[in-house]
């Protein structure tokens, strides 16, 4: 696919297309690029979709020269994207790509058919002050590039895909610029709660899939069944995937997507 770009105030974002039929958007979570979908995308074509895959803020091939690196932010893209390319849409979403798709749902509810969760972060999870603050520390310079990656694995408690190695060196490469990596630095501070505070508020279908070893909660499948409980939608739960389900077990994730996908359409 050919690298687009969708001019947006203060900056562009990136995004590739490829397909044709309904329109789904899929938006990656912090620190990760659109190719993060790189498994679910050919599925999708073929199932009779068109999808966009887009990079973050100050992520991948979009521009670091924002001003804003958060959900709500993310979600306006989203959106500014579903309508450059003639929505409606059904948003992929995942960890805080998932908050930005809540949000996005009740901002613009005509533009947003259903729901897709992946590892969802929407809505600050409670942590303890010292993981907190731990977590500010490991990520601040010269060393924060560094120790993302060394913990970037850990999201993949169970199978890592074939091309991980090469996946995490495109990572690496991106955090490297430094226009870039203040930009990720700015996007660690998000907060949730402006997705969490709409959850309520969500009238479309929804399909949440977590991986039941996520390192990012303390119990992902209590967080799993919160989150599908609040949107009134239906829930997998991957066992032995970590954060990106979509990429760890494709062959568990894809089906169910596309199935979801299907009754969505229908």
């Amino acid at each position: 696919m050919t690298t687009n770009y969708l001019q947006r105030p203060h900056g562009r974002i990136a995004y590739d297309v490829a397909g044709s039929g309904p329109l789904v958007v899929c938006i990656p979570g912090m620190g990760e690029l659109r190719s993060t979908y790189r498994a679910l995308v050919p599925a999708l074509v073929a199932a009779g979709h068109r999808v966009a895959i887009m990079d973050l803020r100050g992520h991948g091939d979009s521009d670091a020269s924002f001003d804003r690196y958060d959900d709500v932010a993310a979600g306006e893209d989203a959106l500014a994207l579903v309508e450059h390319l003639g929505g409606p849409a059904v948003l992929v979403g995942n960890s805080m790509g998932a908050g930005a798709a809540v949000w996005a749902a009740v901002e613009r509810p005509s533009a947003v058919n259903a729901l897709v969760l992946t590892g969802p972060f929407v809505r600050d999870v409670p942590t303890g002050w010292f993981k907190a603050a731990v977590f500010r520390l490991t990520l601040l310079r010269p060393w924060g590039r560094a120790a993302w990656l060394a913990y970037y694995p850990k999201f993949f408690p169970g199978r890592r895909p074939a091309d991980f190695d090469e996946h995490r060196a495109a990572i690496d490469a991106s955090l490297r610029r430094p226009a870039y990596w203040r930009a990720f630095h700015a996007t660690t501070h998000t907060s949730h709660a402006p997705a969490e505070a709409r959850l309520d508020q969500v009238d479309v279908p929804v399909l949440v899939v977590m991986g039941d070893a996520d390192p990012d909660f303390a119990d992902p499948a209590v967080e799993g069944r919160l989150v599908a409980e609040r949107l009134h939608g239906e829930l997998v739960l991957v066992p032995g995937s970590g954060h990106y389900p979509h990429a760890e077990y494709p062959e568990v994730v894809t089906p169910a997507v596309c199935s979801f996908l299907g009754r969505v359409d229908a």
